[in-house]
């Protein structure tokens, strides 16, 4: 079995089965692709049926020597989960990642904007330029709804429920789920489509897609990145966020203000609550709140 293979099997399992969007599927096949150029650079020929755990653990100390800890436990993760199909195709008894122990890593917390931050950036877009009132909706809509920014670019005119008071949005391994959207930025993505959209060429394909470039097809994700962090050095905001601190904040300032965290948990489409659970660790005045509010011996 030759490793180019089976790991074009790989992709395709992940992509099928698993229902992993593009960069998932990149992302773990780029750590078998770091194996596979260990064991070339290294000539060391061995086929992926019967490669050792040893083998496997002089790849990951080779390369850990230039990794944090965090990327290091990716890693090992990446590699685990590829045997691990092996396992499940019967090409394979035994994972040889089994007894490979990953480094502990802390918890990290998310960056998160104060509610003032988020209000800054916004009116630090010039309206009077040809872009900004789509960037305004592209923030507002990031926030008020707790997009990934791969469900803004991806958001069709025909996911819009403005009735209903929804947005349809179709997040990891395609799972479909509905958000609850305000009437403030309804009114902001009206007024996108009325006055800037409509006079935008719109590109065949992209006929449904709601926030579109100036050539009339769809934005990149690069390009939310661009916006977002030209707009923070515009505002001398020196943190480093990127469009998903607008999903933290989202999460987080609900939180705060006394959300269910269920409520969180389906919104952003966590499959597992504790996902959502690490937003419970940024604020640990509201558990306070909470226990002084709730409990009967407060």
């Amino acid at each position: 079995m030759k490793w180019n293979s089976i790991v074009q099997d790989y992709q395709f399992y992940l992509k099928i089965e698993k229902g992993l969007a593009k960069n998932s599927i990149e992302s773990y096949t780029r750590d078998v692709k770091k194996l596979i150029s260990y064991l070339d650079d290294n000539e060391i020929n061995v086929s992926p049926i019967n490669i050792t755990e040893d083998t496997i653990q002089e790849f990951i100390y080779s390369v850990s020597k230039k990794l944090n800890s965090r990327s290091q436990a990716r890693l090992i993760s990446g590699i685990r989960n590829f045997f691990d199909y092996l396992i499940f195709e019967d090409y394979r008894k035994n994972n040889p990642t089994d007894l490979i122990e990953a480094p502990k890593i802390g918890r990290k917390l998310p960056d998160t904007l104060a509610i003032e931050e988020i209000d800054l950036l916004i009116q630090t877009i010039d309206l009077s330029e040809l872009q900004g009132e789509r960037n305004r909706t592209i923030l507002e809509t990031l926030y008020s709804c707790g997009l990934r920014v791969s469900e803004l670019t991806n958001l069709k005119i025909s996911d819009l429920f403005f009735e209903e008071g929804f947005i349809q949005v179709i997040g990891k391994g395609n799972k479909q789920r509905f958000i609850p959207i305000n009437s403030l930025t309804q009114k902001y993505i009206e007024n996108y489509r009325t006055s800037i959209r409509v006079h935008i060429n719109v590109q065949k394909g992209f006929e449904d897609t709601l926030f579109l470039n100036r050539r009339g097809k769809n934005l990149s994700r690069v390009m939310i990145f661009t916006i977002i962090k030209n707009l923070a050095e515009k505002a001398g905001i020196k943190k480093k966020i990127s469009p998903h601190t607008f999903r933290h904040s989202f999460a987080t300032h609900l939180l705060e203000r006394g959300a269910d965290l269920r409520a969180i948990q389906q919104m952003l489409g966590h499959e597992s609550i504790t996902t959502t659970e690490i937003y419970m660790h940024l604020d640990r005045s509201f558990l306070k709140k909470v226990v002084n509010q709730f409990h009967p011996r407060k």
